[in-house]
């Protein structure tokens, strides 16, 4: 009589099945918790624009065009552009190098035109995003 120690195909199969129909199930609850993160990203820099330009604007009675004259950093792998800036008001977006141009964060103050692209905000200081 044989010693059988171990399991069989079978039972290994079944394993394998199991473990795939989870990984199915986890993965996009993954991918979407990766895009909020961008999105905060996001938001978070742009909020963060917005003090360095309030900084800025209580020393020099101006805002600034350059993200360089403000200190400010971004995160990694969020573009943030400003847009335009008036001598009450400023505009910027955001966007995230993982998701495209197409999706992004925008914000104005002020009496600066309001971004276009990748959304529009409808009032000053609202932080608007498009998915």
């Amino acid at each position: 009589m044989r010693n059988n120690k171990g399991f069989t195909l079978i039972e290994l199969l079944i394993v394998v099945v199991i473990i795939g129909i989870l990984a199915a199930i986890a993965i996009p609850k993954f991918s979407a918790t990766r895009e909020k993160a961008y999105f905060a990203a996001m938001k978070r820099d742009l909020k963060n624009l917005e003090s360095q330009q309030e900084i800025y604007y209580s020393d020099n009675y101006s805002y600034s065009s350059s993200a360089g004259d403000l200190g400010f950093v971004n995160s990694d792998g969020v573009i943030v552009a400003i847009a335009s800036v008036t001598s009450s008001g400023w505009a910027a977006s955001a966007t995230h190098a993982e998701l495209g141009s197409a999706e992004g964060c925008a914000i104005f103050y002020g009496t600066a035109t309001a971004p276009t692209s990748p959304t529009t905000p409808s009032q000053p200081g609202e932080i608007a995003c498009v998915p």
